[in-house]
C-alpha cells in the first residue's frame, strides 16, 4: 500500500456499530469480537434467530445450486468462519463439488476445521486464512461465490464485493445473504424491541459477552437498505443484480453474476 493510501486510510471514519471509528481500526475490532465468541457463535446463531437462520440459509442454497452430477463446482464461501454454508453446499452437491472457506478471524477458522473433522467433510471443505478485501485466489477460480451474515462487517464492502467478482469464473454467481429493513407494519417495532432488549443479554447468559452482541445488533441497523446495497454490487461490476427480501425482510438475499 502507497504512504498516500496508509494516510488517506489513517484519516477516513467508518462505523462499528453506532460508534464512529477510524477505518484502520475497525477491521481489528471485529476480529476482537469473533474472537469473543467463536466456541459459541454456531449455538448463538439459533438462539438469535429462533432457528430462523438455517430456514435462510436453505434459500441461498436453493439458489445456489450445486450441481448433484459428477460435474466439478468449486464454491468460495466468504467470511465463511465455522463452515455452515460451505457444509450445506458440498452436501447438497455432488461428489466433486468443493468449498473453500476464507475467513480473517482464525479462532472462527479453528472452530470450522473442527467441525469439518466431526462431519468428515475435510477433504471437500478447505479452510483459508484471508482478508475479503484481498483474496489469495488466482481470477477466474471459482464457479460460486457467498457472504452469509458477514459483509457488514468488512470495513471496505466495496472491496470485498469487487474481490468476489474477480475471483468468480464468467458466467458465476455471487449471493450476500444479510440482515436488512423489515418491511411489515407492527413486526419492525418487534423486531427492535428484540434485538436491542433480548439478544445482549442472551450473549451475556450463553457468551459471557453481552457487548459483542450489541455491536453485532447495531451493525445490522448500520447496513444499508436493500435498494442500496444491490447499487454497492452493481458498482463492483456484477450484472443482473436482484435481492429476495425473507422473513418480512429481516434478510436479504442479493445475487449478482459475473458475465
Amino acid at each position: 500500500m502507497a504512504v498516500s493510501d496508509m494516510t488517506a486510510n489513517e484519516a477516513a471514519e467508518t462505523h462499528f456499530g453506532f460508534r464512529t471509528v477510524p477505518l484502520g481500526e475497525k477491521q481489528g475490532m471485529v476480529d476482537e469480537v469473533f474472537h469473543s465468541v467463536a466456541r459459541r457463535y454456531d449455538l448463538m446463531n439459533d438462539l438469535m434467530s429462533l432457528g430462523f437462520h438455517r430456514l435462510w440459509k436453505d434459500a441461498l442454497i436453493s439458489k445456489l445450486r450445486p450441481p448433484k452430477g459428477d460435474r466439478p463446482f468449486a464454491l468460495l464461501d466468504v467470511a465463511g468462519g465455522t463452515g455452515d454454508i460451505s457444509f450445506r453446499t458440498v452436501e447438497a452437491g455432488g461428489p466433486n463439488t468443493r468449498a473453500t472457506v476464507a475467513d480473517i478471524n482464525s479462532g472462527m477458522l479453528e472452530v470450522g476445521r473442527e467441525r469439518a473433522s466431526t462431519r468428515v467433510l475435510s477433504d471437500r471443505v478447505e479452510f483459508v486464512e484471508a482478508n475479503a478485501e484481498d483474496l489469495p485466489f488466482p481470477d477466474k477460480s471459482f464457479d460460486a461465490a457467498t457472504i452469509a451474515f458477514g459483509i457488514r462487517n468488512v470495513p471496505r464492502m466495496d472491496r470485498a464485493l469487487s474481490e468476489m467478482r474477480r475471483v468468480l469464473k464468467p458466467g458465476g454467481h455471487a449471493y450476500v445473504l444479510e440482515f436488512s429493513r423489515v418491511d411489515v407494519p407492527g413486526l419492525d417495532a418487534v423486531y427492535d424491541a428484540y434485538s436491542f432488549k433480548v439478544i445482549p443479554g442472551l450473549g451475556r447468559l450463553v457468551t459471557g459477552d453481552a457487548d459483542s452482541y450489541q455491536y453485532l445488533v447495531e451493525s445490522i441497523r448500520r447496513f444499508p437498505p436493500p435498494e442500496a446495497f444491490a447499487e454497492l454490487m452493481r458498482e463492483a461490476g456484477f450484472a443482473r443484480v436482484g435481492f429476495t427480501p425473507l422473513s418480512g425482510g429481516i434478510v436479504a438475499l442479493h445475487s449478482g453474476a459475473r458475465i
